[in-house]
């Protein structure tokens, strides 16, 4: 049974045009990027080596595959949300839109099947959407600009040996997975509280934005209130190239963003089986 509604889901989903917006924004954006990289990057590259001078010793092309592949996940925290909200927004509104949640509660169907599907359906998009994005960023990078050391200038110079950014790599994008889950569930509970895709679209981005916003505040006052924001730990992929790995950070990150997930969800049932259906 949850197969067959997961199916039918994930049908609704790669039927509308929206839904590959992101893959075609990416599409078109990482192989300009790796071009651009490409020609430009001897230049970088003389940039980063008086920065780190003698402090470190590199092996191969410090402007690499890698490094494009580390750019274009930086993009995750803002961009990629609103490509998964698209899909998110529209889960439940869909049907209000489309004049269809009468004739999909009048089944002999569990209302809480119905969330649990939906939500399972906007979570495969999501993985295959972070996938595509690994893929795309990762592969034609390594092919055109080669492999090597990757420098990661964040607040510290950190060097990660080539034998260790494929496993980081991995751990980065698991870890954007889960954030841009937690994205997907908060747009899933907006969406079932109206029937207009564009409230939950909307309102989804004005919540991480304004989050995001009060995360850097550098007041007292915003500072006690950031840890209870999840936006603080979408940023968890970070950790991933941190030297050396803090694991403990991670799992709790991790661990909250998973939190948040289940708490969207268990709203989103808990008004969803009461929900009147009027139209």
């Amino acid at each position: 049974m949850i197969f067959t509604l997961v199916s039918i889901e994930l049908y609704k989903i790669f039927k509308k045009w929206r839904t590959y917006i992101g893959f075609l924004a990416f599409g078109i954006f990482i192989p300009i990027l790796i071009y651009g990289v490409s020609v430009s990057g001897n230049h970088y590259q003389r940039i980063l080596q008086r920065n780190i001078g003698d402090q470190f010793l590199i092996v191969g092309n410090l402007v690499n595959g890698w490094y494009v592949a580390f750019i274009t996940i930086q993009a995750m925290i803002i961009h990629i949300p609103f490509f998964i909200t698209l899909v998110g927004g529209d889960l439940f509104a869909g049907e209000g839109s489309a004049g269809t949640y009468r004739m999909l509660l009048t089944r002999p169907l569990k209302r809480e099947l119905i969330v649990v599907s939906k939500f399972i359906a906007g979570f495969i998009y999501t993985f295959i959407f972070v996938l595509f994005f690994a893929l795309i960023s990762t592969l034609p990078s390594i092919y055109f600009l080669g492999v090597g050391d990757l420098i990661v200038p964040l607040e510290k110079i950190v060097v990660i040996p080539s034998k260790e950014i494929l496993t980081r790599f991995l751990l980065a994008y698991f870890s954007s997975f889960i954030s841009m889950c937690v994205v997907l569930s908060l747009a899933g509970l907006f969406s079932s509280l109206v029937n207009n895709a564009i409230g939950p679209i909307v309102g989804t981005m004005a919540v991480i934005v304004i989050f995001l916003i009060i995360g850097e505040l550098p007041f007292e006052f915003f500072e006690r209130i950031a840890p209870f924001l999840f936006t603080k730990y979408m940023t968890v992929w970070l950790d991933a190239f941190d030297y050396p790995i803090d694991w403990t950070k991670i799992f709790n990150s991790l661990l909250i963003l998973l939190g948040h997930i289940v708490l969207f969800f268990a709203i989103t049932i808990f008004y969803f089986r009461k929900k009147d259906i009027l139209t």
